[in-house]
């Protein structure tokens, strides 16, 4: 008898190993993707959801630069403690219409287009899921995770978890990071203290940090700071900061 069942399991194994071998080699292959992509969406999705309450605790970029650097700057800091005047000059700067839009902004990405794909059309959004999910640089692929990770963190945070998180990430300098350690380091003061020029000043170097300065503005960084100064008190006379204030 013992035998026989020693016949009969090998002759279940090769029979197995025959059906796999049936099995096309890119079939395997596509499962396999298939799989590892079922598992990445999981726990970019848990993710999310963690940080939606969480604060990251370190990003790709602070990371490689403080590999780069030996050092970096910064001190995570709640939305209450950041002036208000802090927040409409990102906004004014960087993605005017961010209470208004689900995390893309169509009206800019047309002018964008229109204009040949000279300009940016990345919204708040999309900025803090590259600034923390994703690395810089320009690439189609990078791009793609981009566009689709953003509407996930859209549903999940509120829009004041989303500036909140972006003002904390976003480079202000070489090795300098959020806002916070940027006031310190620039004006001595606590970012609550920063005033509408500090505010504007620092929003203004937020799309080239390491080209532009804010302790020896060009002209030109000094007209765009003016001019997101202008657009800070007019988001807040005109009620688009609704989102992110108390």
């Amino acid at each position: 008898m013992a035998k026989k069942a020693v016949r009969k399991t090998g002759s279940k194994t090769k029979a197995k190993a025959r059906k796999s071998e049936g099995v096309p080699v890119l079939t395997r292959i596509s499962t396999w993707l298939l799989r590892g992509g079922v598992i990445m969406a999981a726990i970019v999705v848990a993710l999310v959801l963690l940080f939606s309450v969480v604060n990251p605790p370190v990003t790709y970029t602070i990371w490689s630069e403080w590999r780069r650097l030996g050092r970096v700057e910064r001190d995570w800091v709640p939305m209450d403690q950041i002036a208000p005047v802090m927040a409409r000059s990102v906004v004014a700067a960087e993605d005017a219409n961010f209470c208004l839009h689900w995390g893309f902004d169509v009206n800019a990405i047309r002018a964008a287009l229109d204009e040949g794909g000279n300009r940016g059309a990345s919204t708040i959004s999309q900025q803090t899921v590259k600034n923390v999910f994703l690395w810089q640089g320009r690439s189609w692929f990078r791009k793609a995770l981009e566009t689709s990770i953003t509407p996930l963190v859209e549903l999940f945070w509120t829009k004041r978890r989303i500036l909140e998180v972006y003002l904390n990430v976003a480079e202000m300098g070489e090795g300098v990071f959020g806002v916070e350690a940027a006031a310190r380091k620039y004006y001595g003061v606590s970012a609550d203290a920063l005033t509408p020029t500090q505010a504007a000043r620092l929003a203004a170097i937020l799309p080239a940090p390491r080209q532009r300065s804010v302790v020896d503005p060009s002209v030109g960084t000094r007209r765009r700071a003016a001019a997101i100064r202008d657009g800070a008190a007019t988001i807040r006379a005109d009620g688009r900061d609704d989102c992110f204030e108390d």
